[in-house]
């Protein structure tokens, strides 16, 4: 049984392929362009693209099961691909703000609901991750300030968030793509402890072995400082989130540990997993 990854070298995605091949499955990944390199030893890999149709019959060609992130001026096409391989359970990667309120005027929301009402109405087996924060979203945030710096300036630095680890994602869909039971379902993901900005930078600086300076600026330059490695539409989602989560717990989740049996990761887990990201 053949399973097929899209978006192996994402952070998810890579993680995905990593877990069903240690799993002994047959996995196929896809990339825009494999002479980049970067994709799992082991993996047969294919040319496709979620925005050319004509590259989707190739990568699907005797696939049962899927691992896909939300595309939705591809999905369309990339449904009635699978329906004509045959697949027979697509696992999305999603985002936890299709539930949220204010979902409905959320430009994030919308785009990920779309793809998830297609497969809804594909006909075809789905299962949904729905995850809230990436712990990767820091590595945008703070990674140059930290490295260039030692020092991250923050506007709410008591707001709270609950980052998920990419591993935990990954291993719920690895779970969703070889168990039994995960179709039709879709799965909210948080982490599982409400960390403020400020624990966080700290959990970094001592995953990295020196400490980390902290400065309060306003909402305004935080705008600004964010612009500069951020899309402006995901500026505006984070500020949001942090404005409405100072001082107040994050949501948190033991879903990882009910799918998966595992306990999920912490923050100062995925830190130290990263730690030469900052150093």
């Amino acid at each position: 049984m053949v399973m097929v990854v899209f978006g192996a070298r994402g952070n998810v995605g890579r993680h995905v392929a990593a877990g069903l091949l240690a799993a002994g499955e047959r996995v196929r990944v896809t990339s825009r362009e494999p002479e980049k390199g970067g994709l799992p030893a082991g993996a047969e890999v294919v040319v496709a693209d979620l925005e050319r149709p004509e590259t989707l019959p190739a990568a699907l060609e005797g696939a049962a099961k899927v691992f896909v992130y939300a595309k939705p001026d591809g999905v369309a096409a990339f449904a009635e691909a699978a329906r004509s391989a045959g697949v027979r359970q697509v696992v999305l990667l999603s985002s936890a703000a299709v539930v949220v309120e204010g979902a409905e005027r959320n430009p994030i929301a919308l785009a990920h609901r779309a793809v998830e009402t297609a497969l809804e109405e594909s006909g075809l087996d789905w299962t949904f991750i729905r995850p809230g924060m990436f712990a990767t979203n820091t590595l945008w945030w703070w990674r140059e300030p930290i490295r260039a710096k030692g020092a991250v300036r923050l506007p709410y630095p008591e707001s709270q968030t609950a980052p998920v680890h990419e591993k935990d994602l990954a291993a719920l869909a690895v779970t969703a793509l070889r168990e039994p039971g995960h179709e039709r379902q879709a799965y909210t993901v948080y982490g599982a402890e409400s960390l403020t900005l400020r624990r966080q930078v700290e959990l970094i600086g001592e995953a990295i072995g020196r400490a980390v300076a902290i400065e309060v600026i306003s909402a305004e330059e935080a705008r600004e400082e964010l612009g500069r490695t951020m899309p402006p539409i995901g500026v505006e989602v984070t500020m949001r989130q942090w404005a409405a989560r100072d001082g107040v717990p994050a949501p948190t989740s033991a879903t990882v540990e009910k799918v998966t049996g595992r306990a999920a990761r912490t923050f100062a887990e995925w830190a130290v997993d990263h730690a030469a990201d900052f150093a």
